[in-house]
């Protein structure tokens, strides 16, 4: 399991942005991070979908929040 940190993130960015990349390695990068950022949140979304009552209670979420954040569909923020 890949987990993505603001670091590895605005790595990709960084590289994604620079002018020296072909046009198709600069589309590459971005599709990467892309793919890579949905995957992450489906994988957190699934795992709130799952999260006990008590641990859900430590983020400060209610089931009705929790509920509503977990049925978001991937590419959605």
């Amino acid at each position: 399991m890949t987990i993505l940190t603001r670091t590895d993130r605005s790595a990709l960015q960084s590289l994604a942005a620079q002018n020296a990349l072909p046009a198709i390695a600069s589309v590459a990068v971005r599709f990467a991070y892309l793919v890579t950022l949905w995957s992450q949140r489906s994988r957190t979304r699934r795992a709130l979908k799952r999260l006990p009552a008590h641990l859900r209670k430590d983020v400060g979420l209610t089931a009705d929040q929790a509920d509503i954040e977990a049925r978001k569909l991937f590419w959605n923020p």
